[in-house]
């Protein structure tokens, strides 16, 4: 398994709930094929630097976590197509 590092912008414009069941279903998607979340961050919410999607502000989530390259390939795909997800990027800290 490999570390990564994955951050990702909600809208804000969702509700509570919503934005809480987003970052579980993340979560649970990583936990479920055998990965580890060594922590999640969750930030207020920030002024993006320009607007994406007409938005100028969004919630940012930082989650470190181990898993095979498999794992980030879905969790890359799962999060290119959720709607209340405006932007992500998964990396390797070590790199």
């Amino acid at each position: 398994m490999r570390d990564y590092e994955l951050t990702y912008i909600i809208d804000p414009s969702l509700e509570e709930e919503q934005v809480t069941a987003l970052i579980e279903r993340f979560s649970t998607l990583v936990t479920s094929h055998g990965g580890e979340i060594a922590s999640t961050d969750r930030w207020e919410k920030r002024k993006l630097a320009y607007d994406i999607n007409g938005r100028r502000e969004g919630l940012y989530v930082v989650v470190a976590f181990k898993a095979t390259p498999e794992v980030r390939s879905e969790l890359d795909r799962q999060l290119r197509l959720t709607e209340g997800v405006i932007r992500h990027l998964i990396v390797r800290p070590d790199e």
